[in-house]
């Protein structure tokens, strides 16, 4: 029998149907709740949470190292409310190549098995998408992954309303954001804020890696964008802060970051009676820890290749952990490079061993730049792949805000002879994550922060410096190259043209303001001639001709066309440009 037999008095309300049908009643589900999570899934950075796919390859603690310091944050997380001045926040800190991002990627890790983790959010200024480079998504993931906790659906829903209620609240200040979606969230719900079901710490790591927001068209100079990023960084640590005192907040939270100076001001001047602090130092037995890693490495390499197990001798390992001085970044690196295919590890050991000018004593940073400085050393061309990692990852020129580029076409971009990008990358894989050649969407990604630290430190790099005016300078030539050309020096279908030009095209605002970029242009003749089917190529110059007319005021153009199809922009030094038969 049918359920709905003797069904009567059929009403709607809302985003609700009721069915009366004798004592049978069914609700179908509200269509609201899939709109809001929408709108706050349109405004996060999946790739920023602990356990994303982009972060697949992130840096976790090797097993049975860092035992200590992850013991120490767990047992706050659990205990702290104990001690004798309880303290709601706690920021790790330490120089760079420490492994704080490994420890907090394995702590996020522990917590999410324990259910003590309620959300997190991992920065990155060189890995990943754009959207972990600033604070844009900031508030939005944090709430997202609230929403997504089985034991806050009550708040998730909360959440969800108040996207509802005011789809803007994205982009407003972070206080506010924080204010709305997630304060105002709790202190609605029911449930008292020590919870016991309710998960405990919120983990955000790499702080000091958040660049400054970009809201201009224009790109912002160095030191625009140096203040900025820090006036940027304060901003997420008042708004969390302010949300750390409120009576109604549960959670306790971790920040790690190297000890910049807006950061250590902040923590100093503004949070001290509030913070407690882990500064990552022998306090903690690193160079153990690093000698377990070199251990299962060497292991490794010894299975692979065949190698006696005397090799490497007890001494060489801990020449190696002298050197690091602590920073696991070095023997990180040195192993990729080992594990690299350019020589037999021995090898490749002996050359990194017998590295000159080292003493760590004086200079933790000397064996690293060494390191750096052999490994860049090993390229046909070690200045130009300096210069195109720091173009790639310490400049805003090939780093759109709203969307990343591909290292198909950024090789595509900067080669000034096809093929000239496998030449210059040679030999650099262990200082940066190349995708294969038939992948042509994932972005290159640098393994450590301290290599582009290293590039811009003259007294570190010596000849490597690379000079931010020179890069520059670079950028603008390969782009006007192109420009005349009207594609990239290597050979490609005509599909792949369309989206290296609709790319290309998009990163014309970043050559504004250039006086090299505007005299340069105003005295060249661009060609467009037509291939085969003259349509396509008209479409090519309209789309070039659109671009530069939306974002060149200066620029007056006026488009025709003859039979053929064959069309040429004349920019003059009137300043105006005609686009005519030719």
């Amino acid at each position: 029998m049918s359920y709905f037999h003797g069904a009567h008095g059929v009403t709607i309300e809302g985003d609700v149907t009721t069915i009366n049908a004798k004592n049978y009643i069914q609700h179908t589900a509200s269509s609201s709740s899939n709109n809001s999570i929408e709108k706050l899934r349109d405004h996060i950075a999946a790739g920023a949470m602990h356990d994303s796919a982009e972060r697949s390859d992130a840096p976790k603690c090797h097993p049975e190292t860092r035992v200590a310091v992850q013991d120490e944050i767990v047992s706050w997380i659990l205990h702290g409310d104990d001690e004798e001045e309880p303290k709601k926040v706690l920021w790790v800190t330490g120089p760079a190549g420490g492994g704080k991002t490994a420890i907090m990627g394995s702590t996020a890790d522990t917590c999410h098995k324990k259910g003590l983790l309620a959300c997190g959010f991992f920065f990155s200024s060189f890995a990943g998408t754009v959207d972990r480079r600033t604070k844009r998504c900031f508030v939005a993931t944090l709430a997202y992954q609230l929403v997504q906790h089985d034991a806050m659906r009550d708040v998730g829903e909360r959440i969800l309303s108040r996207v509802e209620r005011n789809p803007a609240i994205f982009e407003r200040q972070l206080e506010v954001q924080l204010d709305q979606l997630l304060l105002q969230p709790l202190r609605e719900s029911p449930k008292a804020p020590d919870s016991p079901t309710w998960p405990k710490i919120i983990v955000i790591d790499g702080l000091d890696e958040c660049e400054a927001e970009q809201y201009g068209d224009a790109p912002l100079s160095p030191q625009a964008a140096a203040l900025a990023k820090e006036a940027d960084q304060a901003e997420i640590l008042h708004a969390l802060f302010k949300a750390a005192n409120d009576p109604s907040f549960p959670f306790r939270i971790i920040i790690a970051s190297r000890p910049e100076h807006v950061i250590q001001s902040f923590f100093t001047d503004v949070a001290s009676y509030a913070t407690r602090r882990i500064f990552l130092d022998e306090k903690y037995n690193p160079d153990a820890d690093m000698t377990l890693f070199l251990e299962s490495k060497f292991a490794g390499i010894r299975r692979r290749y065949q190698l006696p197990a005397s090799w490497p001798p007890e001494e060489d390992k801990q020449t190696l952990v002298r050197n690091a001085s602590g920073q696991f970044i070095y023997v990180a690196t040195v192993m990729r490079f080992i594990e690299g295919l350019s020589a037999p590890p021995p090898q490749i050991l002996n050359q990194v061993l017998r590295l000159g000018g080292i003493n760590a004593s004086n200079n933790p940073f000397a064996p690293l730049d060494a390191l750096y400085t052999h490994i860049l050393n090993s390229s046909p061309n070690p200045l130009l792949a300096a210069q195109w990692i720091f173009l790639i990852f310490s400049t805003p020129f090939l780093a759109p805000p709203d969307n990343p580029l591909s290292a198909r076409f950024i090789q595509l971009f900067l080669e000034s002879s096809p093929g000239e990008a496998s030449y210059v990358f040679r030999g650099l894989n262990s200082l940066v994550s190349i995708p294969p050649t038939d992948d042509h969407t994932s972005p290159f990604s640098l393994f450590h922060k301290s290599l582009t630290d290293f590039l811009m430190d003259q007294s570190r790099s010596g000849s490597l410096y690379v000079d931010y005016l020179n890069v520059r300078r670079l950028y603008h030539i390969r782009y006007l190259q192109i420009w005349k050309d009207k594609a990239p020096m290597q050979p490609i279908s005509s599909h792949e043209k369309d989206i290296f030009l609709d790319k290309y095209l998009e990163l014309f605002q970043a050559m504004e303001g250039s006086h090299f970029f505007e005299q340069t242009l105003l005295s060249c003749d661009i060609a467009c001639p037509p291939p085969q089917e003259p349509p396509i190529a008209l479409h090519d110059c309209a789309r070039i001709v659109q671009l530069v007319s939306k974002m060149s005021p200066w620029l007056q153009i006026h488009q025709d066309g003859d039979a053929q199809g064959t069309s040429k922009a004349r920019l003059g030094d009137s300043r105006q440009a005609a686009l005519a038969t030719s």
